[in-house]
């Protein structure tokens, strides 16, 4: 059994977390304003935005372990965490389900450009009756000549306000159940698409999310994902992507927590000792780091069982509980090694755990994470 990297991974690794660092430098408190397109098309420019693509159209082409630990590179060296999230987002939740199964003219048109950043992607599965059980849409797709029509609304899409594409799932026979769901690609710009204004939310807050509505929405055969009926394993397919690789930009999160934490306790002083001189404060420490690398090693063995094509669905669900209940921990913990300071937003410590909670509701709550793992052991 191997854990340690090969000089090029490490490589890799160092020099897309200095790239970061010098393209989005965390100078000041973290920022309330949305990415921009050229935060977007920054992050194209460093390959982050098609790391598991294939090079055929663009992207990166590394399996997922290596685009595991890329992913983790830039949530250490970049301090927004909603930049990361929505970037995380739009390749695995939206770009996969095409390379997987999107025709060979539909990824020669999309791909290219979301690896590249001309292209933003949401990612519209979620709708008010729909969330953790996807295979009652209310969005519906009826056959048309040369394609469907989508009526309906998405209620929560990341990146939807920004998006020029969203992968989208609609139920297409209301008779079938989880059978009855199909997944397409429908253009922004597309007649009868309206995306509405971001919503205020608590944490993430450089990604818009927001609704979209489809008002008899045309969208051609060519945009369909994979056959009709196949868009609720297709989502579910994605979301191994994205509970695995994405949450790595959480470790890489707990990680510069815990970097800030080190050097805080270390250089202050109370009671004429240094705060690590403290055993509540030491164990604090340690317990963050417990938590750190037991999800990193999670999170590498998902990753390593996807790119050897074996059943990773337990894995993967252990490692995403693991990784984003760690990291609601630990920054909570920050705030309270680093006090008062730790409630202002000058050093970044609040805005961590903002940006930590929504990691145990999307992807799949930690309760159905837990469910998931029960069912992988026969309960």
């Amino acid at each position: 059994m191997e854990f340690g990297w090969t000089k090029e991974q490490r490589a890799r690794y160092d020099e897309t977390l200095a790239a970061v660092r010098e393209a989005f430098p965390a100078d000041g408190p973290p920022s309330t304003d949305y990415y921009t397109r050229e935060d977007w098309k920054r992050l194209g420019g460093l390959g982050l935005l098609g790391l598991s693509i294939p090079r055929a159209y663009g992207g990166g082409g590394h399996g997922a372990l290596d685009t595991a630990l890329l992913v983790e590179a830039l949530g250490r060296g970049c301090a927004e965490t909603g930049l990361v999230f929505g970037a995380s987002a739009h390749l695995f939740a939206c770009a996969m389900p095409v390379v997987d199964y999107g025709t060979e003219e539909l990824r020669k048109r999309i791909l290219p450009g979301i690896c590249s950043g001309e292209l933003i992607a949401g990612n519209a599965m979620t709708e008010a009756d729909a969330g953790s059980d996807v295979s009652k849409l209310s969005v519906t797709a009826t056959r048309a000549d040369g394609g469907w029509v989508l009526n309906g609304e998405k209620s929560f899409v990341s990146n939807g306000p920004a998006a020029d594409v969203y992968t989208t799932y609609a139920t297409t026979d209301p008779k079938a159940g989880p059978f009855g769901v199909t997944g397409f690609i429908v253009e922004r710009s597309a007649p009868g698409v309206t995306a509405s204004e971001p919503f205020d939310k608590m944490g993430l807050l450089q990604c818009p999310a927001g609704s979209v509505r489809f008002e008899d929405t045309f969208v051609p055969d060519e945009n369909v994902l994979g056959e009709p009926g196949q868009g609720g394993w297709i989502f579910q397919h994605s979301m191994g992507w994205e509970r695995a690789c994405l949450f790595a930009g959480y470790v890489g999160l707990a990680d510069r927590v815990l970097e800030s934490c080190v050097a805080h306790v270390k250089g202050r002083r109370q009671f004429g000792k240094r705060l690590s001189e403290f055993q509540a404060v030491s164990h604090r420490i340690a317990d963050m780091k417990l938590r750190l690398e037991s999800a990193r090693l999670l999170l590498y063995r998902a990753c390593w069982e996807m790119d050897e094509g074996l059943p990773a669905t337990l894995s993967i669900a252990l490692s995403k509980l693991a990784v984003s209940e760690g990291v609601v921990a630990s920054a909570l913990d920050a705030v309270r090694l680093f006090g008062g300071r730790g409630y202002q937003r000058a050093d970044r410590i609040e805005a961590a755990l903002r940006d930590a909670v929504p990691s145990v509701i999307f992807s799949g709550t930690s309760d159905i994470q837990r469910q998931l793992i029960a069912r992988e052991l026969g309960l």
